[in-house]
């Protein structure tokens, strides 16, 4: 078993570096200790994704149906045939990660299955079961069973909700040009403007900063690969920023590969940025 659960968190880290340049260069910055489970929850996150995305069949809520039986039943076996599923459960049952944060996960993957318009009630409800339970399960393996966990739960739900939040702004055309989704509350595809950006980067600029004076308070093993990953989200917010809500609605915007390098270097020193 031991060799089987080794190959399938190599499974998981090729499943995330495939997809993920900027995570993965993050996740090389965690305590070695960590990095198998970092990439068991990407490698979960990411299939799931793939299903709602990318799978166009007519089984694709049958298959998330199916992914969400299989996780909940490999938590009480310890076994998956599935070697994705399998490394997730074996993080999950080392660091108490349960059907609380699973469940908000997937009836947030269920609401991509259909296009629709989000109200204010439902982009919370999204936000926080594809996001901020992302940031829960990843503060359960940076604190490991200690009392940080309850004192840094707030900071770790502000930083994904961010994420989650320049992520929409960084795919706005995609997904409502592509998938029939307008995840924003206010407005529309069609009538986003200048003022509605400002007014959603304000938002991710709150969360920002709460989430800035936990990720201060990270142990040592997990603080330099969050800030940067913060770091990160924060130049490609400060690009989104700097682009017309017109421009934004044509083009998908990254932060550059020799930047991605100099924020790694920076913070491989040991050197902080804001």
């Amino acid at each position: 078993m031991d060799r089987y659960t080794a190959a399938s968190y190599k499974a998981s880290k090729l499943i995330t570096t495939t997809y993920s340049t900027s995570f993965g260069l993050s996740i090389r910055l965690f305590a070695a200790s960590l990095r198998p489970h970092i990439y068991a929850i990407y490698g979960f996150v990411r299939i799931a994704d793939e299903i709602v995305d990318t799978y166009k069949g007519a089984n694709q809520r049958d298959l998330l149906n199916n992914l969400e039986a299989e996780i909940k039943q490999t938590l009480r076996s310890g076994y998956s045939t599935n070697p994705i599923i399998h490394a997730f459960a074996s993080t999950a049952r080392q660091f108490a990660i349960d059907n609380t944060l699973i469940t908000p996960f997937f009836e947030s993957m269920r609401m991509d299955l259909v296009p629709q318009h989000f109200d204010q009630k439902r982009y919370e409800t999204y936000i926080y079961g594809s996001a901020e339970v992302v940031g829960l399960m990843c503060l359960k393996i940076f604190t490991n069973h200690t009392s940080l966990y309850d004192s840094l739960k707030t900071g770790a739900k502000h930083l994904g909700a961010a994420y989650q939040k320049i992520n929409f702004l960084r795919d706005i055309a995609a997904d409502a040009k592509g998938l029939g989704r307008w995840y924003f509350p206010i407005g529309s595809f069609e009538t986003f403007d200048k003022d509605a950006k400002n007014t959603i980067e304000k938002d991710i600029e709150h969360d920002l900063a709460l989430a800035a004076k936990a990720i201060a308070k990270l142990p040592s093993s997990s603080r330099k690969a969050v800030q940067l990953s913060y770091q990160y989200y924060r130049e490609l917010l400060k690009i989104i920023k700097q682009t017309s809500s017109a421009s934004l609605k044509q083009n998908r915007l990254r932060v550059n590969d020799l930047k991605k390098a100099a924020l790694f270097l920076r913070n491989s020193l040991g050197r902080e940025s804001d």
